[in-house]
């Protein structure tokens, strides 16, 4: 099969009997269709695709088939044709690729085009192809019980086969994938790629599990050696780690005695005995390559070629040259198409590319503005810090006056200590003179009433100040005025009151210590809150600096963005006025193409209505409106070069068709209209062709515009309307009525051609006999129901009428409904008349078929001529009803009670002659040799008049049906008469 389409360039032979073949009725065949299949796409000509392509739907019913099967071969044969859909789409969205997927690192960037839209779109189809493989890989592997030796029986064999095509394809799909991925990740963002990398990472597994378990087969061991994949993925995120990455490579080896490894090189290679032996079978089964007439009998009964054999191969090969040229035509012509498209695809990558810049320059423009409002955030937490170190100075101020106070009245309490302990030493000494000279107590006690009196006295002038030691002090003079009235009596009394003195001392050296201490407290608190005082000065300075720095380095950086966008948005503005010449370029040559083929002489045979003309002047003066407001939009800066592209196309295709059906028109018009539509239309392309030319030039765009081609337009617009044709001879009032007299005259019709079906059918019943008979009886006994039938969908038409007449008239009569709605009205009528005319034609060839003067083959076309009239009034009636309308489902019920019944006639008429010619058999039993040679030639002669009259027969048809249509045209209001 691989030889055969290299042989014949292309796979039709394989088709065709592919064709053949019960593909949905035996799982097992379409299973090895299916591997076949797979190797001629892969090792197969280049044009296996193309012919393949036209079966791809059939491909997927086949597929939706056999995946309703769960058991079998059913679910394989499901998704190995879903395996092969999708090899072909892949293939045919990139012609790059071959079949056997084998390409080089450049060809592979050539296949990308070095777009990276590119190169995103092609790694999402290469994961969409290699999980059809992977899906195919593990359904095979989980039909098969892994716990015996699958791979050494046919069944086991028969499954395993297919897979030997997968893992070839598998093994360079994951080299591709990986090539694609590393050159994506060195364009675009990690985050952009995550899911593309997770998918790897899912198809990796998969993939390496599914070559390890291949690997460990008997039946693979000898037919292909499966490469292992590494440990661990590739890291895209590191680029080095390309440089690691080993391309999986799958050997064939060239001792394998299965067919299905044994390579096509081995094929080619074989010894020349071989080769022409298989020559000689391949030219058995695909035919030889010198084609030779399948018609020719001449030279199987040993007689030589005549005049009319030689003329026939002299055609044969002018036919097959014509079709060489043909082709080459077509493919010159489709290359032209692709290179239209791939630049079409270039210029729109180029604006999408400058898109993405811009998009770029705005984000990065964003991004700097979101980071000049946090500089400004942490600005004003500066500001409030400083705010707060303030209030902080504020504070240890405070704390240092408090401070102050607290350190004076320390030394008040220590001078006041150092007072009292002199006024203790003082007292002391006086009980110690007491107790020397006891005997002299009255003489002394005077004496210590004096010093009492002074302590008393400088008591009452400290007592203001210190509340408390006052209340001591009263408290030991008091003690000491009771010890001093018994100091005779009682020395022990004297000395425990200076004990309870000592005792007081002590404890004044205790509250001395006590504030020395908190004094002491107090000083390293307020270092300390000095020294945090000078970190906050030293860390908000540092800040200040570090922010200031930071502020003009982004300031610096937007200036710099800043810059970049407004190149970028020049450069853009450029470009979109390059697009804009180009598409106006192209325009520009579009309408001057429409002028010239009006000068052609080939463009003056062709005619056209008016009708016609007025809508592509309609359609052309509204798209010259829409692209005046595209235009203005554009000027004005509220749009992008885009929305006016597409208005600046249709505007010049619109205009050229509406040249040339006004040149066509002219040519069927009278002189002087013809003269003024042909000179407007010339000046319509001259306004749009200098429109156009405004437009190419940066100056004049702003000025350019298309007024002039509409007034044009307009003109055009009206000759159209003067050349209208004006309808039938009927005055408007009278439509009305003459509809109701034809639908009148159209059910009388079918009632008599109804009458004289039955009474003919009398007249057959008494009159014939036997096959006669009961021919005539099916014939007329269709011809009723068909009659009836008609008679049904007349009434429902009359009934959908009514309705339509009802609901669209308003508080106008019926008349003016009819009469407004002229055109219609003319439809009915004509509709009405056909009908009416084919039952009484049918009737009358009924009568002549059963009389045996007609041929049944005219009651056919009679019955098929009435079916298309019926048709045509179905056509009419419901041009303006309701899609909702009851009577309108009942109207088309009729019609397909009409078409079933003209199908009945067909049937029985067709029966009926077969029934009759079955008795004209011919007699062979008493004919010798050559009396049956004699008549066969008279037979093959009678044969080529027969065609050769049948060939003028059906060009007569044809010209009777164009000028039928041109007549009917004439009375529809088509088109003027001449």
């Amino acid at each position: 099969c691989i030889l055969g389409t290299h042989h014949e360039k292309g796979a039709q032979t394989f088709w065709s009997v592919v064709n053949r073949l019960p593909l949905s009725g035996n799982a097992v065949l379409c299973w090895k269709f299916c591997h076949v299949f797979h190797k001629l796409l892969r090792d197969g000509h280049s044009n296996v695709l193309k012919d393949s392509v036209r079966y791809k739907n059939e491909l997927s019913d086949m597929s939706r088939m056999w995946g309703h099967l769960s058991e079998g071969y059913g679910q394989l044969c499901s998704i190995y044709l879903k395996l092969l859909r999708t090899k072909m789409e892949f293939h045919t969205k990139n012609p790059r690729f071959p079949g056997n997927l084998q390409m080089s690192d450049r060809q592979l960037d050539e296949a990308g085009e070095n777009d990276v839209n590119n190169f995103f779109q092609l790694t999402v189809e290469m994961f969409d192809y290699l999980e059809c493989e992977l899906n195919l890989f593990q359904t095979v592997f989980s039909s098969l019980d892994m716990s015996r030796s699958v791979s050494v029986t046919a069944a086991g064999q028969c499954r395993l086969a297919p897979l030997i095509q997968v893992i070839l394809d598998c093994s360079h799909l994951y080299d591709y994938t990986v090539k694609l991925l590393f050159k994506l990740h060195s364009c675009l963002p990690a985050d952009t790629l995550q899911g593309h990398r997770d998918r790897f990472l899912e198809q990796f597994r998969k993939l390496k599990d599914l070559f390890y378990r291949s690997s460990n087969l008997q039946y693979f061991k000898r037919l292909i050696q499966i490469p292992q994949l590494p440990e661990n993925p590739p890291n895209f995120l590191r680029a080095s780690a390309l440089s690691e990455h080993i391309s999986p490579v799958v050997v064939i080896p060239a001792e394998a005695s299965s067919p299905d490894s044994e390579p096509i090189t081995d094929l080619v290679e074989m010894d020349a005995a071989s080769q022409n032996l298989f020559d000689n079978k391949f030219d058995d089964i695909f035919g030889s390559s010198f084609s030779c007439d399948p018609f020719n009998f001449n030279s199987q009964n040993g007689m030589n070629k005549d005049d009319k054999d030689r003329l026939i191969e002299q055609l044969y090969g002018e036919i097959t040259a014509l079709k060489e040229e043909l082709e080459n035509f077509k493919a010159e012509s489709a290359r032209g198409a692709v290179q239209l498209r791939g630049r079409a695809s270039e210029l729109e990558a180029e604006l999408a590319e400058q898109q993405h810049l811009k998009q770029q320059a705005q984000d990065e423009s964003e991004f700097l503005r979101a980071e000049l409002e946090e500089l400004k955030k942490q600005r004003e937490d500066t500001e409030k810090a400083q705010r707060s170190l303030t209030e902080i100075e504020r504070r240890a101020q405070a704390n240092e006056q408090r401070y102050s106070k607290l350190k004076e009245k320390y030394s008040e309490l220590v001078q006041n200590h150092a007072d009292l302990l002199r006024k203790n030493a003082e007292v002391t000494k006086q009980i110690t003179v007491a107790r020397q000279a006891q005997g002299d107590v009255e003489r002394e006690k005077k004496e210590l009433e004096d010093s009492f009196q002074r302590v008393s006295e400088q008591a009452q002038r400290k007592s203001q100040e210190q509340a408390e030691v006052l209340e001591t002090l009263k408290r030991e003079l008091a003690a000491s005025r009771q010890e001093l009235q018994v100091l005779q009596g009682t020395l022990e009394s004297s000395t425990q009151a200076g004990a309870e003195q000592n005792t007081r001392i002590a404890s004044l050296e205790q509250e001395r210590d006590r504030l020395s201490q908190a004094a002491e407290q107090h000083r390293d608190k307020m270092a300390a809150l000095q020294a945090e005082l000078q970190q906050l000065r030293d860390t908000l300075s540092c800040e200040q600096e570090s922010s200031r720095t930071e502020l003009e380095m982004l300031q610096t950086q937007l200036r710099d963005k800043e810059s970049t966008e407004r190149a970028l948005q020049q450069r853009l503005a450029e470009e979109q006025l390059s697009l804009l010449q180009g598409t106006t370029r192209e325009a520009e040559r579009m309408v001057q193409d429409a002028l010239a083929r009006m000068e052609d002489p080939a463009h003056i045979s062709c005619t056209g209505s008016a009708d016609c003309l007025l809508s592509q002047t309609l359609a052309a003066s509204e798209c010259a409106e829409r692209l005046r407001d595209a235009h203005s939009k554009y000027l004005s800066g509220g749009a992008a070069v885009g929305s006016l592209l597409p208005h600046l196309a249709l505007f010049a295709h619109l205009v050229s068709n509406t040249v040339l059906q006004g040149s066509a028109t002219s040519h069927v018009a009278p002189v002087e209209p013809a003269d003024r539509l042909l000179e407007l239309c010339k000046q319509c392309g001259s306004e749009t062709v200098s429109y156009l030319s405004a437009l190419q030039d940066p100056g004049m765009v702003a000025s350019a515009d298309c007024r002039l081609v509409t007034a044009c337009l307009g003109q055009i617009s009206a000759i159209g309307e003067e050349l209208r044709p004006r309808g039938l001879d009927v005055k408007q009032e009278e439509l009305g009525d003459l509809v109701d007299k034809e639908m009148a005259a159209t059910a009388t019709a079918i009632e008599i051609a109804s009458a004289r079906i039955e009474e003919m059918l009398s007249k057959a019943r008494a009159g014939d006999t036997g096959v006669q008979l009961e021919v005539n009886e099916r014939i007329l006994g269709s011809c009723t129901g068909l009659m009836q039938a008609i008679r049904v969908l007349v009434l429902a038409s009359k009934d959908l009428q009514r309705e339509i007449v009802e609901s669209g008239r308003g508080a106008a009569s019926p008349k003016e409904f009819y009469a407004k709605n002229s055109r219609w009205t003319e439809g009915l009528i004509s509709a009405s008349k056909a009908v009416g005319w084919g039952a009484t034609v049918m009737v009358d060839a009924a009568d002549l078929v059963v009389q045996g003067k007609g041929t049944f083959e005219e009651l056919m076309v009679c019955s098929r001529e009435i079916a298309a009239s019926t048709a045509q009034l179905v056509a009419a009636s419901k041009v303006k009803a309701d899609k909702d309308s009851a009577n309108l489902c009942k109207l088309q019920q009729a019609s397909r009670g009409v078409n079933q019944a003209t199908a009945s006639v067909v049937a029985s008429t067709k029966a009926g002659k077969s029934q009759v010619e079955e008795k004209d058999s011919m007699d062979f039993s008493n004919m010798t040799l050559t009396q049956i040679k004699r008549q066969e030639m008279d037979s093959q002669v009678r044969v080529l008049e027969l065609e050769n009259q049948l060939q003028k027969e059906r060009q007569k048809l044809g010209e009777l049906r164009k000028k039928h249509y041109e007549l009917a045209g004439v009375a529809e209001g088509w088109e003027e008469d001449g």
